[in-house]
């Protein structure tokens, strides 16, 4: 009987060992990581503030439940407004979820020399019962920034500034998924999407150690402080997603982390680009991680007080540099060859869109 205790007492003794190693895999060890250092941005912040205030605030939570639906109306007149303004051309992709019509928009910026190549940048623009600061009107922030920096441009290929409804439950995963209805039907018409770019939850950081947490083992190579911003990617992704990460290093000092996994690692493929990848897709997401580091993920408590939005500037110079680069700079009627000093890219050869 003694041995037999004492290989319980071994046992049990491992498996705490074990799980608390698990346990604090979660945390991030790199103290090594760079960390931001501010400094000026060819961005504005306030006007990140104000489109996620204009959300968040003005319009507050938009879905399809909660006596929310009208509040989910305004939210689509919002972008409306704002896509028409930044002169693209507006389509509006209309389906029916839980018994009611929704609507993606897809704002089109047409290449000059390759329009049938597309680069797709995107977020979901509904929320889960709560204002959704973060999640997601940071995204569709930076949705509507980049499509009016692209409105003064030309570039060789087609890019699509997307906003999906019902990315939230209980849609995600299932039919009605906004996105999921978008690319299931960009593949039946053989369109031909280079890159999609998908911008969820980007506005919340942290300077605190142990601010950041990962999904387990990952932890002990990544930052402790949430104070950067990830790009994850599957396996199928890594081309693009080395390539964007190349041109967003070189025009931004935001910490950028690229991660490449497989999607059955938790919270990899939580957002609209699990629906690209499912049509064959490449597609990458920008997040500041979610649930991972923001104590507010679909609480009340998810304002635009709580957004870094001078962050938020600096994501948004590195995503300009890597839209440029992605979609290539172009000359157009009536414009001159944009030069690389003319934009945040990194080279003249990023004025070409090269092959992905």
């Amino acid at each position: 009987m003694k041995g037999w205790r004492k290989l319980a007492l071994v046992s049990a003794a491992s498996s705490a060992a074990f799980f608390a190693l698990l346990w604090a895999s979660t945390f991030g060890w790199n103290f090594l990581a760079p960390s931001y250092g501010g400094g000026p941005s060819r961005t504005s912040p306030e006007k990140l503030r104000e489109t996620v205030s204009a959300l968040a605030a003005g319009i507050g939570p938009r879905d399809l439940f909660n006596n929310n639906k009208a509040r989910l109306g305004r939210a689509e007149e919002y972008l409306r407004g704002r896509f028409r303004a930044a002169c693209c051309a507006l389509e509006e992709q209309e389906f029916y979820a839980a018994g009611v019509k929704v609507r993606n928009f897809i704002c089109t910026k047409k290449g000059f020399s390759s329009p049938g190549e597309i680069v797709l940048v995107g977020a979901h623009y509904d929320t889960f019962n709560n204002p959704g600061a973060d999640d997601n009107a940071s995204g569709v922030a930076g949705v509507l920034d980049l499509a009016e920096y692209a409105s003064g441009r030309s570039y060789a290929r087609t890019i699509k500034f997307a906003a999906f409804a019902n990315e939230e439950p209980p849609f995600f995963r299932h039919e009605g998924m906004g996105s999921a209805v978008y690319a299931a039907a960009a593949r039946k018409n053989g369109d031909d999407i280079r890159a999609a770019l998908i911008l969820e939850m980007t506005g919340y950081y942290s300077d605190r150690i142990f601010s950041q947490r990962y999904p387990p083992l990952i932890g002990p190579f990544l930052p402790p402080k949430g104070d950067f911003i990830a790009q994850i990617s599957d396996f199928g992704s890594r081309a693009e997603a080395r390539r964007i990460d190349r041109a967003f290093r070189a025009a931004s000092g935001l910490p950028l982390r690229t991660v490449s996994l497989p999607a059955w690692v938790p919270g990899v493929d939580f957002s609209d680009h699990r629906s690209f990848w499912a049509q064959g897709y490449p597609a990458v997401m920008f997040t500041d991680t979610s649930f991972y580091r923001t104590p507010h993920y679909h609480r009340p408590s998810d304002l635009p007080e709580t957004l870094d939005y001078g962050r938020m500037a600096a994501l948004q110079d590195g995503l300009k540099a890597a839209l440029d680069d992605l979609a290539g700079v172009s000359a157009g009627p009536g414009m001159g060859v944009k030069s690389a000093s003319a934009s945040p890219a990194v080279s003249p050869a990023s004025s070409r869109p090269g092959p992905l």
